[in-house]
Protein backbone atom coordinates (compact mmCIF):
# COMPACT_ATOMS: atom_id res chain seq x y z
CA UNK A 1 0.00 0.00 0.00
CA UNK A 2 1.38 3.32 -0.89
CA UNK A 3 -0.29 6.69 0.16
CA UNK A 4 1.35 9.52 -1.33
CA UNK A 5 1.00 13.21 -0.97
CA UNK A 6 1.78 15.73 -3.85
CA UNK A 7 2.64 19.32 -3.30
CA UNK A 8 -0.02 19.48 -0.44
CA UNK A 9 -1.40 23.06 0.34
CA UNK A 10 -3.92 24.25 2.64
CA UNK A 11 -4.55 28.09 2.96
CA UNK A 12 -7.09 30.30 4.74
CA UNK A 13 -7.88 33.16 2.37
CA UNK A 14 -9.24 35.68 4.27
CA UNK A 15 -5.38 36.35 5.84
CA UNK A 16 -3.32 33.95 2.82
CA UNK A 17 -1.85 31.96 5.51
CA UNK A 18 -0.73 28.36 5.02
CA UNK A 19 -1.72 25.83 7.34
CA UNK A 20 0.14 23.51 5.04
CA UNK A 21 2.46 24.55 2.08
CA UNK A 22 3.77 22.33 -1.11
CA UNK A 23 4.52 19.37 1.46
CA UNK A 24 5.17 16.23 -0.91
CA UNK A 25 5.72 12.39 0.96
CA UNK A 26 5.15 9.05 0.09
CA UNK A 27 3.66 6.65 2.88
CA UNK A 28 3.97 2.67 3.18
CA UNK A 29 3.09 0.25 5.31
CA UNK A 30 4.57 1.68 9.21
CA UNK A 31 4.41 4.02 11.48
CA UNK A 32 5.92 7.42 11.25
CA UNK A 33 6.26 9.96 13.48
CA UNK A 34 4.91 13.76 12.99
CA UNK A 35 6.28 16.18 15.30
CA UNK A 36 6.30 19.72 15.37
CA UNK A 37 5.22 22.69 18.00
CA UNK A 38 1.34 23.84 17.78
CA UNK A 39 1.00 25.48 15.05
CA UNK A 40 3.13 23.52 13.08
CA UNK A 41 0.12 22.42 10.78
CA UNK A 42 0.06 18.79 12.20
CA UNK A 43 -3.61 18.69 12.88
CA UNK A 44 -4.04 20.18 9.70
CA UNK A 45 -2.33 17.92 7.66
CA UNK A 46 -4.11 14.66 9.36
CA UNK A 47 -7.67 16.65 8.09
CA UNK A 48 -6.69 16.59 4.63
CA UNK A 49 -5.47 13.14 4.93
CA UNK A 50 -8.59 11.48 6.08
CA UNK A 51 -10.71 13.74 3.65
CA UNK A 52 -12.23 16.26 6.50
CA UNK A 53 -10.35 18.72 4.75
CA UNK A 54 -9.77 19.59 1.02
CA UNK A 55 -6.69 20.75 -0.74
CA UNK A 56 -5.98 24.35 -2.07
CA UNK A 57 -3.59 22.56 -3.99
CA UNK A 58 -2.10 19.33 -4.31
CA UNK A 59 -3.77 16.04 -4.35
CA UNK A 60 -3.16 12.84 -2.57
CA UNK A 61 -2.99 9.61 -3.97
CA UNK A 62 -3.42 6.03 -2.70
CA UNK A 63 -1.85 3.58 -4.90
CA UNK A 64 -1.97 5.51 -7.54
CA UNK A 65 -6.06 6.81 -7.48
CA UNK A 66 -6.99 9.95 -6.06
CA UNK A 67 -8.77 9.36 -2.77
CA UNK A 68 -11.72 11.73 -4.01
CA UNK A 69 -12.23 9.51 -6.39
CA UNK A 70 -12.30 6.36 -4.65
CA UNK A 71 -14.66 8.08 -1.92
CA UNK A 72 -16.11 5.70 0.10
CA UNK A 73 -13.33 2.98 -0.46
CA UNK A 74 -11.06 5.22 1.03
CA UNK A 75 -12.80 6.31 4.22
CA UNK A 76 -13.68 2.36 5.06
CA UNK A 77 -9.83 2.14 5.38
CA UNK A 78 -9.09 4.82 7.61
CA UNK A 79 -9.38 4.60 10.92
CA UNK A 80 -8.95 8.23 12.94
CA UNK A 81 -8.31 9.79 16.45
CA UNK A 82 -8.92 13.60 16.31
CA UNK A 83 -6.65 15.36 19.29
CA UNK A 84 -9.95 16.28 20.35
CA UNK A 85 -13.40 14.69 20.10
CA UNK A 86 -17.14 15.41 21.55
CA UNK A 87 -17.66 12.37 23.26
CA UNK A 88 -21.31 11.44 25.06
CA UNK A 89 -20.60 11.45 28.76
CA UNK A 90 -23.67 10.04 29.31
CA UNK A 91 -22.71 6.97 27.51
CA UNK A 92 -20.83 3.83 29.05
CA UNK A 93 -17.30 3.23 27.43
CA UNK A 94 -19.22 0.15 25.34
CA UNK A 95 -22.43 2.07 24.29
CA UNK A 96 -20.05 4.28 22.74
CA UNK A 97 -18.07 1.91 20.92
CA UNK A 98 -21.23 0.13 19.67
CA UNK A 99 -22.16 3.51 18.76
CA UNK A 100 -18.79 3.86 16.38
CA UNK A 101 -19.12 0.65 15.45
CA UNK A 102 -22.84 1.31 13.95
CA UNK A 103 -21.25 4.45 12.33
CA UNK A 104 -18.60 2.51 10.40
CA UNK A 105 -21.17 -0.03 9.59
CA UNK A 106 -19.54 -3.22 10.88
CA UNK A 107 -21.70 -6.38 11.21
CA UNK A 108 -22.90 -6.99 14.94
CA UNK A 109 -21.19 -9.87 15.16
CA UNK A 110 -17.64 -8.51 14.06
CA UNK A 111 -18.19 -5.74 16.39
CA UNK A 112 -18.93 -7.94 19.18
CA UNK A 113 -15.40 -9.27 19.00
CA UNK A 114 -14.02 -6.52 18.06
CA UNK A 115 -14.84 -4.37 21.01
CA UNK A 116 -14.26 -7.24 23.71
CA UNK A 117 -10.87 -7.38 22.38
CA UNK A 118 -10.09 -3.29 22.09
CA UNK A 119 -11.26 -3.14 25.78
CA UNK A 120 -8.07 -5.33 26.93
CA UNK A 121 -5.88 -3.67 24.10
CA UNK A 122 -6.77 -0.42 25.63
CA UNK A 123 -7.26 -1.71 29.31
CA UNK A 124 -10.51 -0.45 29.94
CA UNK A 125 -11.95 -3.81 30.54
CA UNK A 126 -13.33 -3.48 33.96
CA UNK A 127 -14.68 0.18 33.11
CA UNK A 128 -16.39 -0.35 29.48
CA UNK A 129 -19.73 0.13 31.87
CA UNK A 130 -19.22 3.20 33.27
CA UNK A 131 -20.17 6.48 32.01
CA UNK A 132 -17.73 8.68 29.32
CA UNK A 133 -18.48 11.17 32.29
CA UNK A 134 -16.71 9.33 35.22
CA UNK A 135 -13.64 8.67 32.84
CA UNK A 136 -10.55 10.33 33.53
CA UNK A 137 -8.34 12.31 30.51
CA UNK A 138 -6.57 9.35 29.99
CA UNK A 139 -9.32 7.17 29.93
CA UNK A 140 -10.86 8.78 27.45
CA UNK A 141 -8.06 8.74 25.44
CA UNK A 142 -7.70 4.94 25.59
CA UNK A 143 -11.55 4.74 24.93
CA UNK A 144 -10.62 7.37 21.25
CA UNK A 145 -8.34 4.83 20.16
CA UNK A 146 -10.10 2.03 20.73
CA UNK A 147 -12.63 3.58 18.34
CA UNK A 148 -10.47 4.51 15.92
CA UNK A 149 -9.17 0.80 15.64
CA UNK A 150 -12.44 -0.48 15.18
CA UNK A 151 -12.46 -1.47 11.57
CA UNK A 152 -9.34 -2.61 11.39
CA UNK A 153 -8.10 0.16 9.41
CA UNK A 154 -5.17 -0.08 6.46
CA UNK A 155 -4.36 3.71 7.45
CA UNK A 156 -4.45 5.03 10.71
CA UNK A 157 -4.38 7.94 11.77
CA UNK A 158 -3.53 9.20 15.65
CA UNK A 159 -3.43 12.84 16.48
CA UNK A 160 -1.59 12.72 20.53
CA UNK A 161 -2.95 9.53 21.13
CA UNK A 162 -1.03 9.39 24.96
CA UNK A 163 -1.38 12.84 25.94
CA UNK A 164 -2.71 12.55 29.56
CA UNK A 165 -1.22 8.63 29.88
CA UNK A 166 0.96 7.99 33.13
CA UNK A 167 4.21 6.39 31.50
CA UNK A 168 3.10 2.77 31.65
CA UNK A 169 -0.06 3.75 29.52
CA UNK A 170 2.00 5.85 27.61
CA UNK A 171 4.20 2.36 26.56
CA UNK A 172 1.69 -0.12 26.50
CA UNK A 173 0.05 2.05 23.75
CA UNK A 174 3.32 3.13 22.37
CA UNK A 175 4.14 -0.77 21.94
CA UNK A 176 0.92 -1.80 20.60
CA UNK A 177 0.98 0.70 18.19
CA UNK A 178 4.61 -0.73 16.96
CA UNK A 179 2.82 -4.45 16.90
CA UNK A 180 -0.05 -3.62 14.61
CA UNK A 181 1.82 -1.51 12.17
CA UNK A 182 3.69 -4.08 10.13
CA UNK A 183 0.24 -4.07 7.34
CA UNK A 184 -0.68 -0.94 7.69
CA UNK A 185 0.51 2.44 7.67
CA UNK A 186 -0.01 4.63 11.22
CA UNK A 187 0.84 8.23 10.94
CA UNK A 188 1.45 9.73 14.83
CA UNK A 189 1.52 13.27 15.89
CA UNK A 190 2.90 13.94 19.22
CA UNK A 191 5.05 16.30 21.53
CA UNK A 192 6.43 13.58 23.16
CA UNK A 193 9.42 12.60 21.17
CA UNK A 194 9.85 9.43 22.52
CA UNK A 195 6.65 8.18 21.45
CA UNK A 196 8.00 7.95 18.07
CA UNK A 197 11.74 7.90 18.62
CA UNK A 198 11.48 3.88 19.44
CA UNK A 199 9.16 3.09 16.72
CA UNK A 200 8.83 5.29 14.10
CA UNK A 201 10.70 3.95 10.95
CA UNK A 202 10.74 7.76 9.52
CA UNK A 203 9.53 10.82 11.28
CA UNK A 204 8.46 13.72 9.93
CA UNK A 205 9.12 17.60 11.19
CA UNK A 206 6.95 20.34 10.55
CA UNK A 207 6.93 24.28 11.33
CA UNK A 208 5.19 26.84 10.22
CA UNK A 209 3.11 24.43 7.43
CA UNK A 210 6.38 23.18 6.28
CA UNK A 211 7.98 19.74 5.80
CA UNK A 212 11.59 20.92 7.42
CA UNK A 213 12.89 17.56 7.41
CA UNK A 214 12.41 13.53 6.86
CA UNK A 215 13.95 10.39 7.33
CA UNK A 216 14.76 6.88 9.52
CA UNK A 217 16.00 7.85 13.24
CA UNK A 218 19.52 7.64 11.77
CA UNK A 219 19.43 9.34 9.11
CA UNK A 220 18.15 12.48 11.06
CA UNK A 221 20.32 12.23 13.48
CA UNK A 222 23.51 12.74 11.26
CA UNK A 223 22.39 16.01 11.15
CA UNK A 224 23.18 16.81 14.52
CA UNK A 225 26.54 15.29 14.85
CA UNK A 226 28.66 17.86 16.19
CA UNK A 227 26.27 20.40 17.01
CA UNK A 228 25.42 18.73 20.86
CA UNK A 229 27.89 19.62 23.41
CA UNK A 230 28.34 19.32 27.37
CA UNK A 231 30.25 21.19 29.89
CA UNK A 232 30.22 22.52 33.63
CA UNK A 233 30.00 25.69 34.72
CA UNK A 234 30.19 26.55 38.20
CA UNK A 235 27.40 27.35 40.16
CA UNK A 236 26.37 30.82 40.30
CA UNK A 237 28.02 32.00 36.64
CA UNK A 238 25.53 30.49 34.28
CA UNK A 239 27.29 32.36 31.24
CA UNK A 240 25.67 30.05 28.98
CA UNK A 241 22.14 30.13 28.80
CA UNK A 242 21.37 33.56 27.48
CA UNK A 243 23.96 32.88 24.47
CA UNK A 244 22.94 28.97 23.50
CA UNK A 245 19.77 26.73 23.31
CA UNK A 246 20.09 24.37 25.76
CA UNK A 247 18.37 20.99 25.81
CA UNK A 248 19.00 19.75 29.53
CA UNK A 249 21.00 20.94 32.73
CA UNK A 250 21.95 19.25 35.63
CA UNK A 251 23.14 20.30 39.27
CA UNK A 252 26.50 18.03 40.57
CA UNK A 253 29.13 18.12 42.21
CA UNK A 254 31.67 20.01 40.09
CA UNK A 255 28.78 22.55 39.59
CA UNK A 256 26.23 23.31 36.78
CA UNK A 257 26.19 20.24 33.37
CA UNK A 258 24.80 22.04 30.30
CA UNK A 259 23.69 20.16 27.60
CA UNK A 260 23.60 22.18 24.42
CA UNK A 261 22.56 22.59 20.77
CA UNK A 262 24.54 24.58 19.12
CA UNK A 263 26.20 24.94 15.45
CA UNK A 264 29.49 26.42 17.25
CA UNK A 265 31.43 25.02 19.98
CA UNK A 266 29.73 26.59 23.22
CA UNK A 267 32.92 27.16 25.40
CA UNK A 268 36.74 26.09 25.41
CA UNK A 269 35.92 23.43 28.18
CA UNK A 270 33.04 21.86 25.89
CA UNK A 271 32.84 18.74 24.22
CA UNK A 272 30.48 16.92 21.47
CA UNK A 273 28.06 14.11 22.36
CA UNK A 274 25.85 11.44 21.36
CA UNK A 275 22.80 13.45 19.94
CA UNK A 276 19.18 12.71 20.83
CA UNK A 277 15.94 12.92 19.02
CA UNK A 278 14.96 15.51 21.23
CA UNK A 279 18.10 17.29 20.30
CA UNK A 280 17.26 17.48 16.68
CA UNK A 281 13.70 18.73 17.14
CA UNK A 282 15.02 21.40 19.61
CA UNK A 283 17.69 22.32 16.91
CA UNK A 284 14.65 22.41 14.04
CA UNK A 285 12.20 24.16 16.32
CA UNK A 286 14.62 27.33 17.60
CA UNK A 287 13.65 30.52 16.37
CA UNK A 288 16.92 32.55 14.80
CA UNK A 289 18.41 34.93 17.46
Amino acid sequence: MELRLENLSMSYQRNQVFAVKDLSYTFTEGVYGLLGPNGAGKTTLMNLIVGNLKPTEGKLFLDGEDIHTLGGRYRALLGYMPQMQSMYDDFTGERFLWYMAGLKGLKKKDAKLKIDELFDVVNLKGDRYKKIKSFSGGMKQRLLIAQALLNDPKILILDEPTAGLDPQERIRIRNFISTISGNRIVLLATHIVSDVESIAKETLFMKKGELVLSGSPAETLQRMEGKVWEVTEALGEDTLSSSFLVSNLNRTAEGILYRIVSDEKPSENAHTVRPAMEDLYLYLMREKR
